[in-house]
Order: structure tokens, then sequence, then C-alpha cells
């Protein structure tokens, strides 16, 4: 762009003024006496005008790098438990969230879906991630894909940073394929498709990824999951320097660009139950940012503290607040680096709350707190030790061993040899127990609804303040890195589609007529005389009878045979391939449509 130059009648000596900050040293003789042509019409107001517009409209974004910090299943009570044990055992009084950081709440419902009856006002992690991700609301189970029979894919922050040219890193005390870190590099209408999550990594440009969840990456032969093939090659075989404990992530250097840290054959153990092998989540996220900011145009990192959740929905109140802490400590590990680096932006919220956690119960105005540091290992731990328990003297040593309480009931015994009535059989047991000595409740083992906090440092923190949605989490990260969601969703929609199917006996894979039909541009009638769905498209027509599923084609009869079940016509994709002329491939992995 060259600068803009304008003649000023007053200026002295023919002196070339200064015009949005660029300061020009030669006068007008030295320039006119280069060769250089000077063209009055260039100089114009309108000119002028047109030049200030332009930097108007795209003003430098106000951070280089943007940090997401996710507390899954941390509500407010989660985070008060913490603060309490912090005040008791070590002698804080506050948190490191609470120095000035918190600056509101945001709501978390999420859509009614095609799967269940729920209405949405209880959240899920994937449509919560969904939302704090991409920006969009979408149904319970949906990562980064619309809600109705055919989703399109959301671009997240992360896809959108990465068209920047940015760094990008996903951390994680879950499953690296788990729903909160999926949302943002992977796209499935079911969260539990974790092969796919995993395949999609590979393609998508994400340069860090540490977590749980080496299941979802190795074959069946191997203890995973995979039928395929081990993928970790492919990884490799694309510069990702690999990890799988500690000292292997000690070993990367940060100049390594791209790295796979899976340290968990599914979630990363829980605080209480980690040995020295297995990093914690600051050390993970610091070698995150030692990586990441290495990239000239700057990063964007998503950490989530996984396992407050789990806890959360086991109802153990112990593991809870360790995890909780630990959120604590990588939240310090990560203003500590914005701080320094002078250009960066901090959002901290969570999910969802999970477990109905509130701290006192049945009408006694007291909390044990002095209780809160006795356990020793987790529910997940006990479990197994739980399970093969004969006797009441057993329950009796094992709950001692753990957590210290001597004097058992008779009831509490029998409790946890019954089990809870939950999937959590004897642990729910003892986790129901130690609550009720803690004196904390629970209203189930699932989600809730309520609203959670929202901490910030850094540019986003006026974007985010206030009473806002958990969409405006990923509005707010995208704005304050100037980065485009529209046009990553673009990109993204104009090369996939998400339909509903069904799998016949023979193998064969059917889509929804009508609404593939509709995303396909194509008119859909029905004829009521002839019982006949007509498809068309241009030039092309298929008619299909919904009492046999036969089909013509332009009036001849076809080889491709429609099916009708629960109301629904189902039709194969060569049908929609005659129709549109496109080569559209069924991707079965990731179950989806790839408009070639």
């Amino acid at each position: 762009m060259y600068p803009l130059l304008i003649f000023e009648p007053y200026a002295s000596k023919g002196e070339i003024l200064i015009l949005e900050g660029i300061q020009l040293k030669k006068s007008l003789k030295q320039i006119m006496g280069s060769g250089l042509a000077v063209s009055l019409l260039a100089f114009s107001l309108a000119g002028v005008a047109s030049a200030a517009e332009t930097t108007a409209s795209t003003p430098a974004a106000p951070s280089k790098n943007l940090i997401v910090l996710i507390g899954d299943g941390m509500g407010p009570a989660e985070v008060t438990a913490a603060r309490y044990f912090s005040k008791k055992f070590l002698n804080k009084d506050r948190l490191e969230l609470d120095g000035g950081y918190y600056v509101g709440k945001a709501t978390t419902y999420s859509q009614a879906g095609p799967y269940t009856s729920e209405s949405g006002a209880v959240t899920d992690s994937a449509a919560a991630g969904t939302a704090f991700s991409t920006g969009n609301k979408t149904y319970n189970n949906a990562i980064s894909v619309s809600n109705g029979d055919v989703a399109k894919p959301f671009g997240s922050v992360v896809e959108a940073a990465i068209k920047q040219g940015k760094a990008t890193g996903l951390v994680t005390t879950d499953s690296i394929v788990g729903a909160t870190p999926a949302v943002w590099a992977s796209h499935v209408r079911q969260r539990g498709n974790q092969n796919a999550i995993a395949s999609q990594y590979l393609s998508s440009g994400v340069n860090v990824f540490f977590g749980g969840g080496k299941t979802n990456f190795i074959t069946k032969d191997e203890k995973g999951k995979r039928t395929d093939k081990n993928i970790i090659p492919d990884f490799e075989a694309k510069g990702y320097k690999t990890a799988y404990d500690k000292a292997g992530l000690d070993a990367i250097p940060a100049t390594a660009g791209n790295a796979l840290g899976l340290f968990a054959h599914n979630e990363i153990p829980y605080v209480l139950d980690r040995d020295y092998k297995t990093p914690n989540l600051p050390q993970m996220t610091q070698k995150a940012l030692d990586i990441l900011s290495q990239n000239k145009n700057g990063f964007v990192l998503m950490v989530e503290g996984g396992r407050i959740d789990h806890a959360g929905h086991a109802n153990d109140l112990p593991a809870n607040i360790q995890e909780t802490l630990e959120l604590d400590a990588t939240f310090k590990t990560l203003v500590d680096f914005a701080k320094k680096d002078g250009n960066t932006s901090v959002v901290v919220t969570a999910d969802h709350e999970t477990g109905g956690l509130s701290l006192a119960r049945d009408n006694v105005y007291e909390l044990n707190v002095d209780l809160f540091n006795k356990e020793k290992r987790s529910y997940e731990v006990l479990d197994g030790i739980l399970k093969n328990a004969q006797t009441a003297d057993d329950i009796r040593k094992i709950v001692t061993d753990n957590i210290g309480f001597t004097d058992l009931s008779d009831e509490e015994v029998q409790l946890i040899l019954k089990g809870d009535g939950s999937s959590y059989g004897r642990a729910g047991g003892y986790n129901a127990v130690v609550s009720k000595r803690l004196a904390v409740g629970w209203t189930g083992h699932g989600h809730t609804g309520v609203d959670v906090g929202v901490w910030a440092y850094g540019p986003i923190a006026e974007l985010v303040k206030g009473d806002i949605d958990n969409t405006d989490i990923a509005k707010s990260g995208a704005k304050v890195i100037g980065a485009d969601l529209t046009a990553a969703t673009k990109d993204l929609q104009d090369k996939y589609l998400y339909p509903l199917f069904k799998v016949t006996r023979d193998s064969k894979t059917l889509f929804t007529a009508r609404s593939l039909a509709e995303s396909l541009d194509i008119k859909v009638t029905w004829d009521e005389v002839s019982r006949t769905v007509t498809l068309i498209k241009d030039s092309q027509k298929l008619t299909v009878l919904v009492e046999t599923g036969a089909i013509t084609e332009n009036g001849a009869a076809s080889t491709l045979v429609g099916n009708v079940d629960n109301g629904k016509l189902y039709l194969p994709l060569e049908a929609f391939k005659k129709l549109t002329g496109k080569s559209l491939t069924w991707d079965s992995l990731n179950e989806r449509i790839v408009k070639n």
C-alpha cells in the first residue's frame, strides 16, 4: 500500500503533510526530482475519506493470544468448597481466581435435540462446549454441529485462529477426545464417536494435544478401541513429538512445533490418585505455552480441568476439591504468562455444574470443613477394593484406611455394601456416607442448570462482564484476537453435511429423504393419490413409491430402492448424487457426507 500524500496550500516551502501517522521526510522538491509523477486526482478528499474508512474498519486486534480455561462441572458451590479448603489447610484467604478476576456469570442451557426428549434446560458438555467454542447453541451430545436431521458444522475459535496463522493447542485432564476438547477441533453428531474425533485431530491443524485418551488412538489388539489402525504413527509422520508420561513431556522441546501427549489410557487419574510419572495440569499447560508462544502470529489455547465434573458425577467432594484447586493453580500459570507477555487475554468459565452440590444439609447450619482433607484416594481407586469386600468388617477397614472414620454405624456399613442404587454401586454408597459426614449434599449424579462463573484477564474482560450467555465466550474470544468465525464455518459447511442415517440389515447406509434433499436444494413433493414422493433437481427427477420403495429415474425403472421407517423415507446416497450431479461421498467413520 502506498502512502497517501496531500498538497496543503498553506504549507510552507512545498512540504508534504503527515497523514495517518506516516512521517515523510523528503520534501516535495526531492520527490518531484526523483521522477515520481503525482496525480492530483489521487490526492482528492474522496481518497482521504476512503483511506480513513478502511483504517477504521480493520482495527488491530486487542490481543494476539487467547487462552480459555474450562472447569468442567465447576459450579459456584464447587468454587466455594475449594476456597474453604484453601483457607483451612493452605492458609490462603482466597483462591487465585479471587484476585480481582471475577467479571460475571454465564447461562448454560442448550437446545432440545433429535435423540432424546430433553428440553435443553440442562446442558451436557458437548452442547455447552459447542456454545463457548463456536458461538452457537446445539443439542446435547453434538460436537460443533447444528441441530436438525441434517446437521452442519460450526467453525470454532481454534479453527478460525488456524486460518490466521496462529498456533493452537488443547490440554485436559480428561480424555483428549472428550467433549470439551473435541468441540474446538472436530465435528460429529454424537460425542461418543471418539475414534472419529481422534482421526479428525490428525487433519485439524492443531499443534498441541495433551491429555488422556490413548485408547482412541490405538487398536483393539493393543487394548485400545480402534478397528482400523494405530494412528499415533500418522501423527508422528506429521511432525508431532509424542509423550506418554511426565518424563516424556519434559523432553519435548519448546521448539517442537507439534506435540501429542497421551498420559493415560482413558482419563488422567485424579489428583488424589496420581504418581510422579503423570504430569499435572499446570505442567501440561506450561509446556503447551512454551511451544505455542514460539509462533510470531500468536496462539489460542484451551485448557480443561476435566475431572471436576467426574468427581461431581460420583459425588466425591474431597476429590472434587483437589481437582478445582488444580484448576486454580493452572489459572495462576496462565495469568502469570499473560501478565509477562502483555498481549494475551484469558477467560475462565465452566460448561455447567455437576451433581447439584450443596454446602450444608439436613437443616443443620454446619459444614465440617475439618474433614475435607482426610480422604487419601478417590472413589475410583476404592471402587475395586470395595467390590471385593465380603463382610461388614472389610468395609470398616477400607473406610478407616482411606478416610480415617473408625466409628461407622451399622446403617452406614449397609449403605456401602448395598450401594447407593446408581451405577457407582458401593463406591456411590461410600461417597454418600462421606458426604453426610462432611455435611454436604448432592441432588444426584447428573448435571444441573445453574449459571456458572466467568473470570477474565486482559482485553477480553470488558467483553464478557456481567450477565452473559455461554455463546458470548466464543464471540468475544474471536473478537479479541480478530478471528473470523463466519469464514471458518463457511469453509466447513462447503465441505460437509452430517445427516441422520440408518444402516440396513444388508449393511447399506440410507439417509432421510426430505431433510437431506432440502439441504441440497432438491425440491420434494408428495402425491397422496399415487402414494409417491418425487424429488426434482434441474432436469433430474426421481419418484419413489413409498409402499414398496421402488424408484423411477426420469420415468424409467431404477435399481435404486428406498425404505420407509417410522414414517420417514430413507434413500441411498446414489439417489442424491444422480439428482445433484455432485460427487458426494459417505465418510462412515466420521458419519458425514463429503461434498467433493
